[in-house]
């Protein structure tokens, strides 16, 4: 019998906030059972995303990102076409793609939201797990 592995995407943008998901992911997942694979950015997952569940050898890949407004461009549409993107992977690959890829509508960089949005991406992370146990289970039912 194979053990079930999982693929856990960091993008590196807020590092100090994001790597929170992965503390939440692996209190449900053994971390012998994830590996992990960093990436500049949000942007940047959906290939990532795409090249593992290629791979065979993850039941599924949860990626992680925090895109925050930054002046510049519009946050929102990067949001979209991350989310997007790896839905597409999901779909295109047969391979469950977990985002928890967070847009907040108000983020300052003060120690009071990122010790909130730390928090909140330990939650996150634990409810990727479950959703990934829970995937993963009902894809084996199916196969049985």
């Amino acid at each position: 019998m194979t053990h079930t592995r999982y693929a856990f995407v960091k993008a590196r943008w807020h590092a100090d906030i994001v790597d929170r998901a992965y503390d939440g992911f692996s209190e449900t997942i053994p971390a012998s059972q994830i590996d992990v694979v960093d990436v500049p950015g949000a942007f940047e997952m959906p290939l990532m995303a795409q090249t593992l569940a290629k791979s065979g050898k993850y039941d599924a890949v949860i990626c992680a990102a925090f895109v925050v407004d930054g002046g510049i461009y519009r946050h929102d549409f990067v949001a979209t076409a991350v989310v997007d993107g790896l839905m597409r992977v999901g779909l295109d690959t047969g391979v469950p793609v977990l985002s928890v890829s967070l847009t907040p509508h108000h983020y300052q960089e003060t120690d009071h939201h990122n010790a909130i949005y730390r928090a909140h991406f330990v939650e996150k992370g634990r409810e990727a797990a479950s959703a990934a146990l829970g995937i993963v289970a009902a894809r084996q039912l199916l196969d049985a």
